[in-house]
């Protein structure tokens, strides 16, 4: 006959007492920042030194905006150029032909290597090099002399140098040129970063180079080449000021520094460049932010579908390596 055993009951724990942890450094972080903060602010207001009316007032006449104009212009034409000429300089550090890659090599050496400042006095001098620039059948004195034939001229028409080098075309140049080397570096490594079986499943389907470079890979490398391309582009903006000493006299900084000049204020026209500066790429932020959530549809949704459908078969009792699979 079994004995019966009488199991004592466990006692209940007693309820955890919660004691939120304490974080004296961000109070104290919290209240240098702020006397901080309190002592920028005093320093803007009370100042003289800044001299806000006189600021404000200088800052929206009709130069100054056309000053704001031709930054943009610059901006605009640069980046172009950049784009335009970065895409076809990473397609040729990835060609299989090694003087193609070779020739992008060094384009991208010497640009990268020289500061914009100095290509930009260096396009604007460079009349010194050409009174004219003329097109037509290159080492035509040469050609004529070699067979005995004076004052041969194979060219078809020209530009006076002064004419068609202004300050902005230049400027516009050097800064473009150079921003082709950086350009060519983002879309080489944003085409790197698409799988080689996207490649290979095109090819598998008899679509040519050309096909898969812009309807395959191209669409796919944005994701990656779109963010530093806009930081380029912010880079761009402030580097357009450089143009200044070319000189360029339809630029912001120009404009500005040219008011400071006349009227003694130069500092006040220092932060109205700084005000105009910070509003021009709150605006390239903006657009940044827009291009980059288009490019990226699609990428965030698929790992939060996988991480809900983990979820679910934890919570039914199956396994994740399907989940993983699917």
């Amino acid at each position: 006959m079994p004995v019966e055993t009488d199991t004592p009951e466990r006692a209940r724990p007693e309820p955890i007492r919660a004691v939120p942890v304490r974080h004296p450094g961000r109070w104290v972080a919290v209240a240098v920042i702020g006397v901080l903060v309190a002592m920028f602010v005093h320093l803007l207001v009370t100042n003289k030194a800044f001299n806000w009316s006189f600021m404000v007032d200088e800052m929206f006449r009709p130069p100054i905006i056309e000053g704001v104009r031709g930054s943009i212009a610059l901006l605009l034409t640069s980046m172009l150029i950049g784009i335009g000429l970065g895409v076809v300089l990473a397609i040729m550090r990835l060609s299989e032909n090694p003087i193609l890659r070779g020739v992008a090599w060094a384009y991208t050496w010497f640009f990268r290597a020289v500061p914009r400042l100095v290509l930009a006095i260096l396009f604007g001098n460079l009349g010194i090099l050409w009174a004219r620039i003329e097109f037509g059948l290159p080492f035509d004195r040469q050609i004529g002399a070699l067979f005995g034939v004076d004052d041969f001229e194979a060219r078809l028409f020209g530009f006076s140098a002064v004419e068609i080098l202004t300050g902005f075309v230049a400027g516009m140049l050097a800064l473009g040129l150079s921003e082709a080397a950086y350009m060519a570096e983002i879309v080489r490594a944003g085409i790197q970063s698409v799988d080689e079986g996207q490649t290979e499943a095109a090819q598998a389907l008899g679509m040519r180079r050309g096909q898969i470079l812009r309807r395959i890979v191209l669409p796919q490398a944005m994701r990656v080449i779109v963010p530093p391309t806009g930081n380029e582009t912010i880079a761009m903006l402030k580097d357009t000021s450089l143009v200044a000493f070319v000189p360029v006299s339809t630029e912001l900084f120009f404009q500005l520094r040219a008011v400071g000049s006349r009227t003694f204020q130069v500092f006040p026209m220092l932060v109205a460049a700084t005000i105009w500066y910070l509003l021009l790429t709150s605006v390239l932020l903006v657009g940044q932010y827009y291009l980059e959530r288009h490019f990226s549809k699609g990428v965030g949704r698929t790992g939060r579908a996988r991480t809900k459908l983990r979820g679910l078969a934890a919570e039914s009792g199956g396994t994740t390596g399907k989940v993983d699979g699917a």
